[in-house]
């Protein structure tokens, strides 16, 4: 070009284009998206991480640094799952804020902390491989099972309607058939276990009463217990889960008549309750006098072959267990069906606390999911699911041993969704998780998982949502993370 020409926007856009395809380094992909940005109005949304992988030839990694940088000096706004949008100047961005400091003395103290719950609940950038969430990716779930049984679901009479408090009969009838423990009438349809789990904590104990739960244990049973204002006691676990000698102590001196366990492909560990120890456990409590709400969410998702065990509500007839199921873990994220099931008065007590939650789970929920469940392919996902998911956990568990070493994964779960990694002596599990996060690898920190004082530094890591031939490049990352 000679001098005295006039560059185009145009002209200049294909110049910086060409430039970028040569050299993808971050500083390029700024400038790149600075001029893209530049006398924009505030809102503008720019191209997506995967357009611009497209575009400039440049990796993830780079493309996230580089939004993460503008987003840093205020000239975007990147929002996770909806894209990146030109920021407002400072003052488009409306009037100061409101003196909200009133509301620190009327709401008083929190009833703790939901941080690391928000944490899994976060829906990751495209960019990111994220090994904290606790549902299936969008390649294993049942979306076109679902797609097709909404549609039928939609051809129901009343579907639209009111529902009963504790849910359509086919529906219970399916989860009591599944429990192998209950009867349809002793079943209630929550909207997912995460409402199961809070409406039992409420239902079962007085704020200010202790709650024996597994130490490590399933961080939103340990959000919720505290939000219904309850203490939780940590009982230690091994790999066969529930230590009873451990667990006859905790109930003896905490006075605790509330157990929240998962006998079977705990999470985070993946332990499962021995056949020895299910029958001890089941005595303790009945001697206690004392209810075990059984989280048994991840039954479907026996990974050697065999069945999982039969669930510890199947050895109690005196109404001692209280079960917790999940459909949504094994289907879809969005299809938020779970079912809790109890006897006596105590069901009496939960149903009360769900309908004050939210009278009943909408019909076209309820009615989709007998569909799904009731259709002759749903037996073909699940195995499908399961192949997949031993391949993926077998492919991280691998990478994760070559790197780090044996001890780092002194258990391979049968079954669930997660590896349970114990972090090198003098390694903080905290600092490590945001370490990998800047290297867009999302973790989560074992410490959130205990009731108690951690006894090590560990990672969670969902197999799930990893394809096996990314566990390498996924395990590099968190090396180099960690350092």
């Amino acid at each position: 070009m000679r001098a005295g020409d006039c560059v185009t926007a145009e002209a200049l856009v294909a110049l910086l284009l060409n430039d970028m395809r040569n050299d993808n380094s971050t500083h390029r992909v700024i400038q790149y998206l600075r001029h893209l940005a530049a006398g924009q109005e505030g809102g503008t949304r720019l191209p997506s991480v995967r357009a611009l992988m497209r575009m400039l030839g440049a990796g993830p990694v780079t493309i996230a640094a580089a939004i993460r940088r503008l987003a840093e000096e205020g000239l975007v706004d990147a929002r996770p799952g909806l894209g990146t949008f030109v920021a407002a100047p400072a003052e488009a961005k409306g009037p100061a804020a409101a003196d909200l400091a009133w509301q620190t003395v009327a709401l008083g103290p929190t009833r703790g902390s939901t941080e690391a719950l928000a944490e899994l609940a976060l829906v990751p950038t495209p960019a990111a491989l994220a090994l904290n969430a606790g549902y299936l990716p969008e390649d294993l779930q049942a979306g076109t099972l679902i797609g097709a049984a909404a549609a039928r679901a939609l051809r129901r009479p009343g579907v639209w309607g009111r529902m009963p408090p504790e849910g359509l009969h086919a529906l219970r009838a399916w989860f009591a058939v599944a429990a192998d423990s209950f009867r349809p009438h002793e079943v209630t349809i929550c909207p997912g276990t995460q409402a199961a789990l809070a409406a039992a904590f409420r239902a079962l104990a007085l704020p200010g009463d202790p709650v024996l739960m597994e130490s490590p244990t399933y961080v939103g049973a340990l959000a919720a217990a505290r939000a219904a204002g309850l203490r939780p006691v940590a009982v230690p676990i091994d790999e066969s889960g529930l230590r009873p000698e451990l667990l006859e102590t905790s109930f003896r001196a905490s006075g605790a008549r509330l157990l929240y366990c998962q006998p079977t492909y705990a999470n985070p560990t993946g332990a499962v309750l021995t056949a020895e120890r299910r029958a001890a456990v089941l005595d303790i409590v009945h001697q206690a006098g004392a209810f075990a709400i059984e989280d048994d969410w991840a039954r479907d998702f026996s990974l050697e072959g065999s069945a999982a065990p039969a669930p510890l509500a199947a050895l109690d007839p005196a109404g001692h267990v209280i079960l917790v199921r999940s459909l949504t873990k094994c289907a879809a994220p969005g299809l938020r069906i779970g079912a809790i099931a109890a006897r006596g008065a105590a069901l009496e007590r939960l149903r009360a606390a769900r309908l004050i939650d939210d009278f009943f789970v909408p019909g076209i929920l309820q009615e989709t999911a007998v569909q799904l469940v009731t259709a002759p392919a749903w037996e073909r996902h699940l195995r499908r699911l399961r192949t997949a998911l031993r391949a993926r956990r077998d492919a991280l568990a691998g990478e994760l041993r070559r790197a780090f070493g044996p001890p780092c994964l002194a258990h391979l779960p049968a079954g669930g969704l997660h590896l349970w990694v114990r972090l090198p002596e003098g390694v903080s599990d905290i600092e490590a998780c945001e370490r990998a996060r800047r290297a867009d690898i999302l973790v989560s920190a074992g410490r959130h998982w205990f009731p108690a004082e951690p006894p090590g530094s560990y990672l969670r890591l969902s197999f799930a949502a990893l394809a096996p031939e990314a566990a390498g490049e996924a395990v590099a990352r968190l090396v180099g993370a960690i350092g």
